[in-house]
């Protein structure tokens, strides 16, 4: 068995080394995979940083979800067998050869699923089905705001609240406006070159927004609570920001930007903010990330998901897929494929 092992912080190029993996025998409860391809997450990227508090000491295994077959299973597994096919989601260890992780948190995979299909269903449409399905109850004409809306959970919540009939404003890089506006957002918005508030208070949405879903921190979300209607939701799942820079100043200034809600404010204007960590949901309520998995497999099977793939890695072009995925460029899903040799 082998591993990708983050060894330091910094640049992808040091950053990782292939290692021999020692990995236990399943309990009772879990499943061991041989890996056919896992996934990359931008939270992947604020580990190799160094700005990821979740992560383990290092050295360790980093990588939330793998898609592959099952090798070994403990005595009292009885959803899946030997020689399944699965997608599975790990609390880290699925940048390896082999995951170890519990039976729910792996769901049957048929065998003509692409594996790269499937890795975006498990971290990022699972997410994106929590935030919107589980936490929310949206209604069709109302409002909502996606931001870093070309990448794979973005891309997610826009295909479900489209489903939910929703109007849809993304905020993007330039380059990826036209990938937005073919995915049916109705209003995309050039983050880089444009201030979102204002172009939303100019297009009549200020203080009209019934949801809006933030991976960014920082100032977005202050900025984003000032455009909720009464009854509006902010869903928070990340903080992208912070990896601009390591120093104190910058991660002070990001945490800052947040702001301070009162309960006294948010009961006023009868408002909502939620935080969203798909770790904790996995570690806490395993069925219900196995809920989250089956309801958008079956989505997708159905053929109202369609993930978007940004890019295909061998295992031997990790760093590269990493880079990629840390410049921003990348529209969707980034998927690293095992080598044999």
């Amino acid at each position: 068995m082998k591993a990708f092992y983050l060894i330091q912080n910094g640049d992808a190029d040091k950053a990782f080394e292939l290692r021999d993996l020692n990995l236990p025998e399943p309990a009772d409860n879990e499943v061991l995979i041989k890996t056919e391809s896992f996934g990359l997450n931008y939270a992947d990227v604020m580990a190799r940083l160094g700005l990821y508090r979740e992560c383990p000491p290092l050295p360790t295994v980093i990588g939330y979800e793998a898609v592959g077959r099952i090798e070994k299973i403990g005595t009292s597994v009885q959803s899946i067998k030997v020689g399944d096919r699965v997608l599975a989601f790990s609390r880290f260890g699925g940048y390896a050869s082999h995951v170890l992780t519990p039976e729910l948190a792996v769901i049957p995979l048929q065998d003509e699923v692409p594996a790269s299909r499937a890795l975006a269903l498990s971290v990022q449409y699972s997410t994106a089905w929590y935030a919107l399905e589980e936490c929310l109850n949206l209604h069709p004409g109302d409002r909502v705001l996606i931001h870093a809306a070309a990448g794979g959970v973005g891309t997610a919540l826009i295909q479900m609240a489209k489903r939910r009939g929703c109007i849809i404003a993304g905020t993007v890089s330039s380059h990826k406006l036209d990938y937005l506006k073919g995915q049916g957002a109705d209003l995309p918005i050039d983050y880089r070159n444009e201030d979102f508030e204002k172009v939303l208070e100019k297009a009549g949405w200020k203080r009209k927004l019934d949801a809006i879903f933030d991976p960014v921190g920082g100032m977005s979300v202050r900025k984003g609570m000032n455009l909720l209607n009464s009854g509006g939701k902010m869903v928070v799942y990340g903080g992208s920001s912070m990896s601009a820079s390591k120093s104190f100043f910058h991660k002070f200034r990001v945490a800052a930007g947040f702001g301070i809600w009162s309960p006294i404010i948010l009961m006023m204007r009868s408002i909502s903010i939620i935080g969203v960590n798909m770790l904790r949901i996995a570690e806490d309520k395993p069925e219900l990330l196995q809920h989250c998995m089956k309801e958008v497999l079956k989505y997708y099977q159905e053929g109202a998901f369609n993930p978007e793939i940004g890019g295909e890695y061998s295992s031997h072009q990790l760093a590269e897929a990493h880079r990629f995925l840390e410049s921003r460029q990348s529209i969707g899903k980034i998927v690293v494929h095992w080598e044999t040799d």
